[in-house]
């Protein structure tokens, strides 16, 4: 069964075979569509329909996903304080978030500031131009009308191992007399 008019030209019928059977090829739209299951190289493309601001091939595949699975509650509540959050949980960041008024004293109106702790997915320290973007993103998410200040904090873990040492000595009583005058 065609769907081309009689006069439909021999270019046409040709192009209407040729893609007779393209409704065939199976495609999982569910998985593409999700974040957990599409193929790494086509996050992007996702990531774009979502309306991520940003993207970085440099990123890792956690943060990738993570990016696009938080996409949506980020755009709902974008330039909110849960969306900040959002932002950097999204990059793999811990932040405390404090607001002007949660300040002691209460600070200059419509500003809060930022300590945020970066780690990849070892739990090593990121580099700058991962914290540039990740601050990057905070600045397109934020309150159009608020500034922040930004601090960014290191974790650190450390043990005590008891260390022994021994070091023999010889100790000698030294007398000393005086000089026949």
């Amino acid at each position: 069964m065609t769907l081309l008019p009689p006069n439909a030209t021999a270019l046409e019928r040709a192009v209407e075979t040729s893609m007779a059977r393209i409704g065939d090829v199976a495609v999982q739209l569910r998985s593409l569509w999700n974040p957990d299951t599409c193929p790494v190289d086509l996050l992007p493309y996702l990531a774009w329909a979502l309306s991520i601001d940003s993207w970085s091939s440099g990123w890792s595949e956690t943060v990738k996903r993570a990016r696009v699975r938080q996409a949506l509650s980020i755009q709902r509540s974008k330039g909110t304080s849960a969306s900040v959050r959002d932002v950097v949980a999204s990059f793999g960041g811990v932040v405390a978030l404090r607001e002007w008024w949660q300040m002691t004293p209460p600070g200059e109106p419509h500003t809060f500031s930022l300590v945020l702790n970066l780690t990849d997915d070892t739990g090593t320290p990121v580099d700058a131009a991962f914290a540039d973007a990740v601050i990057a993103e905070v600045y397109r998410t934020k309150p159009v009308r608020s500034h922040f200040t930004f601090s960014q904090a290191l974790s650190a873990t450390a043990g005590i191992v008891p260390v022994a040492a021994a070091r023999p000595a010889t100790f000698a009583r030294l007398t000393m007399t005086a000089p026949a005058a």
